[in-house]
């Protein structure tokens, strides 16, 4: 069976800081269990979380949801959101972890990206050419949710049009949110390789689709 890589990029510093962090993990739990009443999600999806503040770290390897466990996220104290640096982690990550086609078999499907941060990136230079750099990975989509007051908009627009943002950070909106994400993984997991993008479902009430 043909796996369909999920990324999950989480920002843990500056604005995730205390109770969205908590709300996060409760809303990872809720995505796996949704997913997994999804027999095709079952069958395919790969989940990976990767979280960053001064440096990425993989604290989910890509794996498949029967054996997956959410595990605890972090909450340093490092300055800094190093957006640029965490993009091009994920791009190395999926260089390493994702299987490409070739004549003789078909590779998994072309991967999804989830990056919730309040578009802040400490690294600009390095960010610009992360951003050239994840275009060249063929995702089948990638979706910045934003957190926190004033998000920084105009950096995430570099890497894609498909932007939310939420209001509040408690432990009901983020798992609205991520009830979104399982629907846009299901998505995904039927569409991937019929084009070359994925049509997201509308997102809830409770998050908010930047224009």
């Amino acid at each position: 069976m043909r796996r369909l890589p999920v990324y999950i990029l989480i920002q843990t510093s500056g604005a995730m800081r205390g109770e969205p962090i908590e709300a996060i993990r409760v809303g990872l739990e809720s995505l796996v269990a949704s997913l997994m009443q999804d027999p095709f999600a079952l069958e395919s999806v790969h989940l990976s979380v990767i979280t960053f503040n001064r440096y990425p770290e993989q604290i989910l390897p890509l794996t498949e949801l029967e054996t997956l466990r959410i595990p605890t996220i972090e909450q340093p104290h490092a300055a800094g959101t190093h957006l640029g640096e965490a993009i091009e982690f994920v791009c190395k990550k999926i260089d390493a972890e994702v299987i490409l086609s070739t004549p003789e078999r078909k590779g998994d499907w072309m991967p999804l990206l989830f990056v919730m941060c309040d578009g802040r990136a400490s690294d600009a230079r390095l960010f610009q050419q992360s951003v050239i750099l994840a275009g060249q990975k063929h995702f089948g989509s990638i979706v910045v949710c934003l957190v926190g007051a004033n998000p920084r908009t105009e950096n995430v627009r570099l890497l894609t049009d498909k932007i939310v943002n939420l209001d509040t950070t408690d432990g009901a909106t983020f798992r609205q949110f991520f009830k979104w994400v399982s629907a846009s993984v299901s998505a995904g997991n039927r569409s991937i390789g019929a084009t070359d993008e994925i049509v997201l479902p509308p997102p809830p009430v409770e998050v908010h689709k930047i224009i």
